[in-house]
C-alpha cells in the first residue's frame, strides 16, 4: 500500500462492465427472460420475485445504470443472497455455486430488484427500486438454508419442475439459453464499440481514483495533530448472530451516549466551566438501540419543516413556555410551530439578517460570506433563514435546560450540533469561518483572559467578522456597561477592529461588529503581551481533546499558506482547488494535490448523477439532513449542491486532515472519532453516506457499536449508503437485516461493494439497562 500525502482510504474503483445471463439450475427460460427484461422507472416500486439468483459471466460492456461512472463500482456484480446467507448463518456456502468452474458473479433481486439485463438497463437506467414483497421474502430466506434453492428461482408455476430433476425439455431450454447468451455477447461487443467513451479500463480507473493506494503526504491526521486520541480498542468479534436490545436510559428517546454519561458527570471535580455539558464518552460505546418517542411520525419535508414539525417527534414544551413570547417556538395542536423569531429578532430572522448586511455591506451574504459559526443558536432560526441568502451556518448549543433546542433545529431541517464552549477546543479547524455570530449566546467572553473569545479568534478567518448582538451593546445597565468596557479592552488587546455598532429600531436591539486582523503588525507593536502570543509549537489545528489556551495565534502572511488570502466568492470557491494546495504535494489518491482535488470532484459528480440520484430508488425530495461520515475533499457534498439538502462533512480524527479544504470550498464539517457517539440527537439525519469507513473503524472498535450509532442518528425511513470491501459490506448488511432494515440495493465486484439500506420503525422488545446513563 502506497504511503504519501494522506492516510489510507480503503476502496478500489473498478472499470465499468455488465453481464449476460447463464442459467445454471432448472429455471424456466421464459420465466428468467421475463424477469431479466423487467425494468423500473426511477423512484417506482416494482412487484418482482424475491431473492432470485442467476449466474453471470463477466463481459466488458458498460450498463446504463452506472454508465460513464469512472470511480464508481461496476454494475455486473450485484451481491447475491447466498453471500448474505453466509454472513448471517456462520459461513455455510452453496455447494452448487462454490463448485462452478466459470468466472462468475451472482445477482440478487431480493430486497430491491437489481437486474443487470442489458436491455432493461438501456431502456430506463434504473433497476434498483424498493420492493416490500421482496423484502419479506428475503428476510424469510435468511432464516432457513432450505429455502435458498426455492428462492433462487422465479416464483411462478414453472418452479415445480425443479423437484423432478432436469428433463429433456429443460436441456433444450438450456441450449436455447446458451444461444441467446452468444447473441447477447455479440450485441455487447458491438455496443461496446459504439460507446467507447463509457468504457473505462482498469488502468484508467486507477489513474482517476484508486482509493486503496491512498497516502498521507503533506496532510497529517487529526489524531496526529492532537496527539490525544485514545488507544485503539480490540477488534470486534466475527460472530454473525446479532441480538439487539432497546436502551433503558434516563434520557429515553433523546439519548446521546457521550453527553448523557451521568456516572462520569457525577464524578466531575467542578462544573463552573460547563464541564458537565462537554463530551464524556463511555469506555465502550453502547450496542443497544434508542427507543422511539410514542406516536413518532415521518418528519415533515423541507421547507415546510422550517416553520412546523410534529409535536410527537420532539415532545417537549418547556422551551415554548419559556421562549414563546420571543417567537422561538409555540405549541399549535399536534404541531410545534416556529415563527422565525429569536431573543434578538422577535420580528423575524430575515429582517435581522438584512439588518446585519445593511450595517456592514462588506459582509455580503452569499458572496464574500458563505460559512458562518452561530454560537448558542437556540432553535437555529438564524441559520435556517440564512439558506435564503446562500449562507450555511454551523450552529451549536449545549444540551442543557433549554430543552431539546438543537433537536428542534435538526427536526426542522437546519444544521446544528450539541456542543458547548467549555474547557476544550471546539471540533473545527483554525481560520475557517467567514463570520462568527453570537446573539445573546450567554457566553462570558471577557473572563479568564478572554479564553473563550480567543477560541473564536482561532476559528475565525483573518479578515473575518465577529457579530455580537447582546445587551451590553445597546443597554446602559451597570452590569452591561461593565461587560462592554471589559470587552472593549479585550478586543483591543486582541487587535480586533470595532468596525460598526448599530441599532435595530424595529427589534430594539443592537449589534457590534469586529474584524480580525490580516497581518501581525498590531500583535508585534503591542506594549503589553496580553493576551500572549501562542508558542510556535502550539498547533491551532490540533483540536481533539486539546485544552483551551488563552493565547493568540499569529495570522499567516506567506501568500502560499492557508489563511493568507480570502477564498473566492461563492459559488466559484466550490469548484476551485484552494490556492494553498501545492502541485508539489501529493494528494489522497496519489496525484498532485490540486489534480487530486479535481479528480475527486469529477468522480463524485459522476457517481451522484449516474448512480445515487436514479439508481437507488431514493426519493430525494424527502432528503434534507445528510451526513458524509468519511469525507475527504467534500466532493460528495459538492456534487449535491443543486439539491435542497445540506451535508455534514465528517473527517475522522485518524483520517487525512482535509477538513480545511472542505471549508475553503464553502462547505462545512466537523472532526469526529467514530469509536464514540456523535454529538447529535437521535433520529436527526435522513441519509448517511459511508465511503470505506466501516472497514477502517472495525480495526479499532466494535462494528456493532458503530451500527447502533448509525441506527441512533438515522430517522426511520432514512437511508444508509455504504461503499466498502465485500467482507465489510456483508457484515453491515447482516447487521442491518438483524435490525429489520430494508435492503434496497446490494452490489459487489472485485472485493468492492456498495450497499443501500433503509431504517424501519422496528425496535427490540428486550431491554438493556445502561447503568452509567441512569440517574
Amino acid at each position: 500500500m502506497a504511503q504519501g500525502k494522506y492516510s489510507r482510504v480503503d476502496g478500489k474503483k473498478s472499470s465499468c462492465s455488465t453481464a449476460t445471463i447463464v442459467v445454471v439450475v432448472g429455471v424456466c427460460l421464459v420465466a428468467v427472460w421475463m424477469f431479466m427484461s423487467s425494468s423500473a422507472a426511477p423512484g417506482q416500486t416494482p412487484d418482482l420475485p424475491a431473492a432470485t439468483e442467476t449466474k453471470q459471466k463477466v463481459t466488458a460492456n458498460p450498463s446504463s445504470q452506472f454508465e460513464d461512472n469512472s470511480g464508481d463500482l461496476p454494475d455486473d456484480a450485484v451481491k447475491d443472497e447466498g453471500n448474505q446467507e453466509t454472513t448471517q448463518n456462520g459461513g455455510d456456502s452453496n455447494s452448487e455455486e462454490s463448485n462452478t468452474n466459470e468466472v462468475e458473479t451472482n445477482t440478487n433481486t431480493g430486497d430491491d430488484s437489481s437486474s443487470n439485463d442489458e436491455k432493461s438497463n438501456s431502456e430506463d437506467g434504473n433497476t434498483n427500486s424498493d420492493s416490500n414483497e421482496g423484502e419479506k421474502s428475503n428476510s424469510s430466506d435468511t432464516d432457513s438454508n432450505e429455502s435458498e434453492s426455492s428462492n433462487s428461482e422465479n416464483t411462478d408455476s414453472n418452479s415445480d419442475s425443479n423437484e423432478t430433476g432436469k428433463t429433456d425439455s429443460e436441456d433444450e431450454k438450456v441450449k436455447s439459453d446458451e444461444k441467446v447468451e452468444k447473441e447477447e455477447e455479440k450485441q455487447t461487443e458491438e455496443s461496446s464499440g459504439e460507446n467507447k467513451t463509457e468504457d473505462f479500463s482498469a488502468a484508467t480507473q486507477s489513474e482517476i481514483l484508486k482509493e486503496t493506494n491512498t497516502q498521507n503526504g503533506a496532510f497529517s491526521t487529526q489524531a496526529a495533530e492532537s496527539a490525544s486520541e485514545k488507544e485503539s480498542q480490540s477488534p470486534s468479534s466475527s460472530s454473525k448472530n446479532y441480538k439487539w436490545k432497546t436502551c433503558n436510559v434516563t434520557a429515553g428517546p433523546d439519548y446521546i451516549p457521550c453527553l448523557d454519561n451521568l456516572e462520569a458527570i457525577r464524578h466531575l471535580h467542578g462544573r463552573s466551566h460547563y464541564e458537565h455539558r462537554e463530551r464524556h464518552c463511555p469506555d465502550e460505546s453502547p450496542t443497544c438501540l434508542v427507543p422511539l418517542p410514542e406516536g413518532y411520525k415521518t418528519s415533515i419535508k423541507w421547507p415546510r419543516s422550517r416553520e412546523q414539525i410534529w409535536y410527537s417527534n420532539v415532545p417537549h414544551t418547556k422551551l415554548a413556555a419559556v421562549k414563546g413570547h420571543q417567537n422561538w417556538v409555540k405549541v399549535t395542536g399536534e404541531y410545534l410551530t416556529f415563527p422565525g423569531g429569536g431573543t434578538q429578532f422577535k420580528n423575524g430572522a430575515l429582517h435581522y439578517i438584512d439588518f446585519i448586511q445593511n450595517s456592514l455591506p462588506d459582509i455580503a451574504w452569499g458572496k464574500r460570506t458563505r460559512v458562518i459559526l452561530d454560537v448558542g443558536c437556540g432553535v437555529a432560526s438564524f441559520g435556517g433563514y440564512l439558506f435564503e441568502r446562500d449562507v450555511v451556518a454551523m450552529s451549536f448549543a449545549p444540551k442543557d435546560e433549554h430543552e431539546a433546542q438543537v433537536q428542534f433545529a435538526l427536526e426542522r431541517g437546519i444544521p446544528a450540533i450539541s456542543a458547548v464552549m467549555g474547557t476544550i477546543r471546539l471540533p473545527f479547524p483554525s481560520k475557517v469561518f467567514d463570520v462568527v455570530h453570537c446573539a445573546r449566546c450567554r457566553v462570558p467572553w471577557h473572563i479568564e483572559g478572554g479564553k473563550l473569545l480567543l477560541e473564536l479568534n482561532r476559528m475565525l478567518r483573518p479578515g473575518g467578522y465577529f457579530v455580537w448582538s447582546a445587551t451590553p451593546v445597546y443597554q446602559n445597565k451597570p452590569e452591561d456597561v461593565e461587560i462592554w468596557e471589559a470587552m472593549s479592552k479585550l478586543t483591543k488587546a486582541m487587535c480586533w477592529e470595532l468596525v460598526k455598532v448599530n441599532n435595530d429600531k424595529l427589534n430594539e436591539v443592537g449589534a457590534a461588529i469586529y474584524r480580525k486582523p490580516t497581518t501581525n503588525e498590531c500583535y508585534e507593536s503591542r506594549q503589553q503581551n496580553e493576551p500572549p502570543l501562542c508558542e510556535s509549537k502550539d498547533d491551532p489545528d490540533a483540536i481533539w481533546n486539546v485544552q483551551l489556551q488563552a493565547c493568540i495565534h499569529k495570522v499567516p502572511v506567506d501568500s502560499s499558506v492557508r489563511g493568507s488570502e480570502w477564498p473566492k466568492t461563492w459559488p466559484q470557491r466550490l469548484e476551485s482547488a484552494p490556492y494553498w494546495l501545492k502541485s508539489s504535494e501529493v494528494g489522497v489518491y496519489g496525484k498532485s494535490a490540486p489534480e487530486d482535488f479535481t479528480a475527486d470532484y469529477e468522480n463524485w459528480k459522476r457517481v451522484v448523477s449516474k448512480s445515487y440520484l436514479n439508481g437507488l430508488g431514493i426519493d430525494w425530495s424527502s432528503v434534507r439532513n445528510v451526513m458524509d461520515m468519511r469525507a475527504i475533499y467534500g466532493g460528495f457534498a459538492a456534487a449535491l449542491k443543486d439539491l435542497k439538502v445540506w451535508v455534514m462533512n465528517v473527517v475522522p480524527v485518524d483520517s487525512p486532515d482535509t477538513l480545511p479544504i472542505i471549508y475553503e470550498r464553502g462547505l462545512f464539517g466537523i472532526y469526529h472519532n467514530w469509536c464514540e457517539s456523535f454529538s447529535t440527537y437521535p433520529r436527526t439525519y435522513d441519509l448517511l453516506h459511508a465511503d470505506h469507513l466501516f472497514s477502517d473503524v472495525k480495526k479499532r472498535c466494535k462494528l456493532q457499536s458503530l451500527m447502533a450509532e448509525v441506527d441512533r442518528i438515522l430517522r426511520p425511513e432514512g437511508k444508509l449508503i455504504v461503499r466498502d470491501t465485500v467482507e465489510t459490506i456483508a457484515e453491515v448488511e447482516s447487521m442491518a437485516k438483524s435490525m429489520q432494515w430494508k435492503v434496497r440495493m446490494t452490489y459487489n465486484k472485485d472485493n468492492e461493494g456498495m450497499l443501500c439500506v433503509e431504517k424501519t420503525l422496528w425496535r427490540p422488545t428486550e431491554v438493556e439497562t445502561v447503568a452509567y446513563a441512569i440517574e
